[in-house]
């Protein structure tokens, strides 16, 4: 048994964010179909290297547990085709520039007029958008959401975040809104339409930030690692190289004090508590930086472990899976054209309805006759 086993989900999306979003409903038991470009298929297929048998990790990491259908939307045949789909299925996601799902007569309102349970999610780049043309790639939105103004070193230059996290975290809110839809369907019977942009997604995931300035005033630029509101929490060079100590509390820095053998520094009154350590950061980050420097890494973090801070190598990816946690994340899947492929696992540990990997990831078109098939006489087109 699987959370939501029977659920038919219909993906039009590509990319990120919808691929995500089906990928984790394909994760908790729903049955994907993805409605792709006849010969070209979604872009993330393309999107390297490295390629598995002829398709990017890029897509492979995303469009597990779904069954490929090659459709061409601009034939009535690949819409009608689509239509028939639709109209059994329980979710239709798509990430379509706005009002092309419209031109396909595939729109919210047409697939709601004979599937009135049907749950429409739009994930689109900024809501309501008429023209359909302001670009929605994750760097982009980094930047217009101000999230690229406060990453990246003091005085420096801005950094993208190292992975597309704004498209990650607009796929994840798309999950909550379809499973909050189906929800409120098992009330009332009837579906509704879900929207989340990619860019109003990205400004609530600013937080902390966006507080500080809406209620605040603050204005925050790039700080490297350092965080605005606690000190000290970022990454301090030991002798060999760097790593990350989070004394989130007053309790925490009386015990790093005690570990650099400084407990005098906890009870000075510009660093004895946070705000202050907060508004004397300037003096405290260089005492810290000079003490971490006289000793390796590997001895400070084994001291503070010890004391019970917060704090942790930097590591890279290669030692992320070699850690017993980073192999414990792995799920092995068997594809018989691409061999094993090692995965990242679903992360979410439920008792009763685990999600898990049924399918491997497919190839393009893979499922068009199997999936056609199930239609009646005359609606494949």
């Amino acid at each position: 048994m699987t959370a939501l086993q029977g659920t038919r989900v219909l993906d039009f999306s590509r990319v990120l964010a919808g691929p995500l979003c089906t990928m984790l409903l394909g994760d908790l038991g729903a049955e994907v179909v993805k409605v792709e470009q006849p010969g070209a298929g979604d872009d993330t297929r393309h999107w390297g290297p490295p390629f598995v048998a002829g398709d990017a990790a890029y897509f492979l990491s995303l469009n597990r547990n779904k069954r490929s259908v090659a459709l061409d939307l601009a034939t009535l045949e690949g819409r009608s085709a689509a239509l028939a789909l639709a109209r059994e299925a329980d979710v239709v996601v798509e990430n379509f520039r706005p009002g092309l799902m419209h031109a396909f007569g595939l729109d919210h309102e047409t697939l709601a007029a004979t599937n009135p349970g049907l749950v429409y999610c739009s994930i689109t780049s900024f809501g309501d958008d008429p023209a359909g043309t302001r670009p929605g790639y994750d760097i982009v939105v980094q930047a217009l959401s101000g999230l690229l103004s406060i990453t990246g070193p003091r005085g420096g230059d801005p950094a993208k975040v190292g992975v597309a996290l704004l498209d990650v975290v607009t796929g994840l809110y798309a999950t909550i809104g379809i499973q909050a839809a189906l929800g409120a369907r098992a009330t009332t019977g009837r579906g509704q339409q879900v929207s989340v942009s990619l860019f109003d997604a990205s400004v609530a995931a600013l937080v902390n930030q966006a507080a500080n300035f809406l209620l605040g005033g603050v204005v925050p630029g790039p700080m490297g690692t350092e965080h605005p509101n606690i000190v000290p929490y970022q990454a301090f060079h030991a002798a060999d190289r760097p790593f990350i100590l989070a004394a989130g509390n007053d309790r925490f820095f009386i015990r790093t004090c005690e570990v650099l053998g400084r407990p005098e520094l906890a009870a000075d009154p510009d660093f004895a508590t946070n705000a202050a350590r907060v508004e004397h950061r300037g003096g405290l980050i260089p005492i810290l930086e000079e003490a971490f420097r006289a000793r390796p890494a590997a001895e400070w973090l084994a001291a503070l472990d010890a004391a019970a801070v917060p704090c942790a190598p930097i590591r890279t990816m290669d030692e992320v899976f070699a850690s017993p946690e980073g192999r414990a994340t792995v799920e092995e899947v068997a594809d018989p054209l691409r061999g094993v492929l090692r995965l990242v696992a679903n992360p979410l540990r439920m008792s009763a309805t685990p999600p898990g990997i049924r399918l491997p990831p497919p190839r393009l078109g893979e499922h068009t006759d199997e999936v056609l098939g199930r239609l009646g006489p005359g609606e494949a087109g």
